[in-house]
């Protein structure tokens, strides 16, 4: 059976956007050092014809002008990724697959933005109200949304609704947006000599003494809501009493109430080890909110219907997103995917070739629903 025109030229848009997710992917993006990858994309768009630019926080950003009274449409894919700099960028393509760090989250929805511009044009596409288009920074890790948060003080006023491109999980509408809070527990206290100043506080043993206490803290199973220690350091050597220790913890939960009762606990415990000769201290490292799209947003049921219409039964989904903060704003917000695969945040993250094609029609055709939107 022979090709529509339409369907031709999304087929050679999947293989290209699989070439230009290899291209970003091998430009080093952490969290806070998204730079270069910015410049990439930037010449990127500006190549197909865009006029993009990059804000004050990083992001790049390019609009295409709609031709009504629509609300504007955002459409966010983040630039960061978990790696540090020093992270080998290598990318391995086998038959139907592609590996590599980075290379579904997020590469792929980067490249997905710029192939979604090319098909616009291509099919001559009018829309009733703007488009943007942005590659963001700061999603990952301790970057707080930052990239996000500028784009919603920026155009907020304008946007009908938001989403968030992933190159995971196809099929997901992620429509609640689990909120976290990030603390780093600080413990300090005289420090000595392990023989001979024994008895004196370690901050080592006061830190797993408060690591003890969270792990004994209640919390519900709905709504959901963890707890985790991800990161602990500090002490001089093996004889020496620690004068220092640290940890960073990772509170969540989709019920911004149950989050703030989970913080308060942790702070009540942090208290409750101040004693003579040991200082603790919370520091607030990144706060993202809870919320949730209704199931009755036309953003969501248009995302619902597009996924049907492709012969994907959608899943509705909560997760920790960029849509986060579009949805504390007030802003109708979804995260979807386009592709799927596995190892996200591994050296051996890994997508499917094959889903692309309906990953890339379903955001052609959300899209081209924005009248609904």
């Amino acid at each position: 059976m022979s090709l529509s025109k339409e369907d031709s030229v999304i087929r050679e848009a999947c293989a290209r956007t699989i070439d230009v997710a290899c291209q970003i992917a091998l430009v080093p993006a952490p969290t806070f050092e998204e730079g270069e990858r910015a410049e990439l994309v930037r010449e990127l768009f500006r190549e197909r014809g865009a006029s993009p630019f990059i804000d004050d926080v990083g992001n790049v950003v390019v609009r295409r002008r709609g031709e009504g009274e629509k609300r504007a449409l955002l459409l966010a894919a983040h630039l960061d990724t978990v790696f540090p700099r020093t992270t080998p960028l290598t990318i391995e393509r086998g038959e139907g697959w592609v590996r590599g760090p980075g290379i579904g989250d997020n590469a792929l929805g980067v490249a997905a933005l710029l192939t979604l511009w090319d098909l616009l044009e291509s099919f001559g596409v009018v829309l009733p109200g703007d488009l943007v288009l942005a590659s963001n920074v700061g999603e990952e890790g301790l970057g707080n949304l930052r990239g996000m948060r500028a784009l919603v003080d920026q155009f907020g006023r304008e946007l009908g609704a938001a989403v968030a491109v992933e190159g995971h999980n196809l099929g997901r509408v992620t429509h609640i947006a689990v909120g976290s809070i990030r603390l780093r527990l600080i413990v300090r206290g005289p420090g000595g000599h392990s023989w001979g100043n024994f008895g004196t506080p370690s901050a080592i043993h006061e830190l797993a003494r408060i690591i003890c206490a969270l792990t004994e803290l209640p919390v519900p199973r709905s709504p959901k809501t963890t707890y985790n220690v991800g990161m602990i350091d500090g002490g001089v050597s093996v004889n020496t009493i620690a004068p220092f220790a640290q940890a960073v913890i990772d509170l969540r939960s989709i019920d911004p109430r149950e989050l703030q009762r989970l913080s308060r606990a942790v702070e009540e415990l942090a208290a409750r080890q101040r004693a003579a000769g040991v200082e603790v201290e919370l520091e607030l490292l990144g706060e993202r909110p809870a919320g949730e799209t209704p199931v009755n947003a036309p953003v969501v049921r248009t995302a619902f219907q597009v996924l049907r219409a492709l012969g994907i039964e959608p899943v509705l989904d909560a997760s920790s997103t960029d849509a986060n903060a579009a949805i504390a704003a007030g802003i109708p917000a979804i995260c979807i995917g386009l592709t799927r695969g596995r190892g996200s945040h591994t050296l051996e993250e890994t997508i499917e070739i094959a889903p692309l094609e309906l990953g890339l029609r379903q955001l052609l055709q959300l899209v081209r629903a924005f009248p609904v939107i």
